[in-house]
């Protein structure tokens, strides 16, 4: 029900942001607890949003699969599960410091709000990736206890990343979304302009993760994995074409899952070497 591979769109980023705020290694406690956090807010999150697609992924052939339109789990089990794993975050958030625990509330709000956005707009990749996207900037807050601009551009960067790559996740489902009154950019748009607006959001994310670095003051090691990470969503852009969708998965898993491990690494050994 909750995908491991998943945990490489949102984690690394945090640990980005967590580097950042303490311009090195935050403390050990700190780095369990901002743990703790991503593992409650992203389990509590997926699990919501299994719950609530529960009539249409039984409905989709791509997700009749899953464990609750399969059966393997009860939506009982589920709904107790989301209300352990959103305790687990707002304790570990409260265990971090003050302002995290006064904004865990909604931040969750947000995370489950996103689970209806479907229902009645095409932009629910943006929500999507504004839930994800929120990452840096909360274990920015974790560490740092304050806001500031760097986490916030991190923060829109990635939302930018995660939207432009949902849009190619979601051409798989146009049709399916289009008959079931299901709101998309591919089903509102087509597939040829959700593709163009999904290569704007991924220009944009470069721009972006170029402020933050820049603003950071880091060095040639993050700008060096900010151009291959603009290489990489080049090339994903190529694979993935209007009328040939055999390699989403491809896109969609494992040429992310670069980006952010690339990302993590660069821009901490940039931020430990300095």
């Amino acid at each position: 029900m909750i995908k491991f591979e998943h945990t490489i769109f949102a984690l690394p980023f945090a640990f980005i942001g967590a580097l950042m705020a303490g311009n090195g290694l935050p403390t050990g406690r700190q780095i369990a607890w901002i743990v703790a956090a991503m593992v409650g807010a992203r389990s509590a999150a997926m699990t919501f949003n299994r719950i609530v697609d529960y009539r249409y992924d039984r409905l989709n052939p791509r997700t009749d699969k899953r464990a609750l339109p399969a059966g393997t789990l009860s939506i009982p089990f589920a709904m107790t599960f989301t209300i352990l794993m959103s305790g687990l975050f707002i304790l570990s958030a409260a265990r971090l410091n003050p302002i995290c625990f006064y904004l865990s509330f909604p931040t969750l709000a947000i995370l489950f709000f996103y689970s209806y956005t479907k229902r009645f707009t095409a932009l629910s990749h943006l929500f999507l990736g504004l839930a994800i996207g929120l990452a840096p900037l909360a274990a920015w807050l974790a560490v740092r206890g304050e806001f500031a601009w760097p986490p916030v551009l991190l923060s829109a960067a990635v939302m930018f990343w995660i939207a432009g790559f949902d849009i190619i996740y979601a051409m798989q489902d146009l049709e399916f979304d289009r008959n079931n009154g299901l709101f998309s950019l591919p089903a509102r748009l087509g597939a040829a302009p959700a593709l163009m607006l999904s290569t704007v959001f991924h220009a944009a994310t470069i721009v972006l993760l170029l402020a933050t670095a820049r603003w950071m003051h880091l060095g040639a090691i993050a700008y060096a994995g900010i151009t291959v990470v603009a290489g990489i969503l080049f090339w994903e852009h190529r694979i993935v074409k209007p009328d040939d969708l055999s390699r989403v998965n491809v896109a969609f898993f494992s040429l992310n899952g670069y980006v952010s491990i690339l990302l993590l690494l660069t821009f901490a050994t940039d931020i430990l070497t300095r």
